[in-house]
């Protein structure tokens, strides 16, 4: 069957709704070939067209007199984020609260900022605080999993600036100027021809630094 992707969706979350332990059942097959070329699977955009095969039943032997165990190995699935100040310095060892869903955890960036936290093919929406010495907490993000864009997009890219700090505005807002300067301060800051223009060499610039 072709499947409409919608905005929130991401491979692994199609997978699971489909009944598929590993989404590499779904991207690996011929039929998406194209999307594969011009699509990561945990970045999607809203009308791509993915094709979901039937699922097939697959046949194993066992002993008739023994106790037979069957293991279904599921491909994890993990949000990722990376803290860092405005000068790209990465913020070490800082705790924080991560909420999922409703549910939350104490976590610790590594030395290189990176938050790794293990969640469900359905969770939809993350909120991230940072906690401090003197204050209860210091900074608060909130995160809608698999709503990110394809950096070729401009809300994609609109996302990706306004991650790291540069301000590109809701990604709804139709004031180009200001999406003009955003780009500017990012080429200026990461040594590209400043033209305010987000073409490939800016794109590809872009999505080096947000690391997706």
């Amino acid at each position: 069957m072709q499947y409409l992707v919608k905005q929130g969706d991401h491979l692994a979350k199609i997978a699971a709704e489909h009944g598929f332990a590993d989404w590499r059942t779904i991207w690996n097959r011929s039929e998406n070939a194209a999307l594969k070329k011009s699509r990561d699977p945990n970045v999607l955009y809203p009308g791509d067209k993915l094709f979901v095969p039937e699922r097939e039943a697959k046949r194993e032997s066992a002993a008739s007199d023994k106790r037979n165990r069957f293991v279904v190995r599921k491909q994890p699935l993990e949000l990722r984020l990376v803290l860092k100040d405005f000068g790209f310095k990465a913020f070490a060892g800082q705790e924080c609260v991560l909420e999922v869903d409703g549910e939350s955890a104490w976590v610790r960036s590594g030395g290189d900022g990176v938050i790794k936290q293990a969640i469900a093919p359905h969770a939809q929406r993350a909120v991230l605080r940072l906690t401090g010495a003197k204050a209860s907490f210091i900074a608060l993000f909130a995160i809608d999993i698999g709503h990110l864009d394809p950096v070729d997009t401009v809300t994609g890219q609109k996302a990706r600036l306004n991650n790291l700090g540069y301000a590109a505005g809701p990604l709804d807002d139709e004031d180009p100027a200001r999406f003009k300067s955003a780009v500017e301060e990012f080429q200026c800051d990461h040594g590209l021809a400043v033209d305010g223009k987000c073409g490939p060499k800016t794109q590809a610039k872009l999505e080096e630094i947000h690391g997706c």
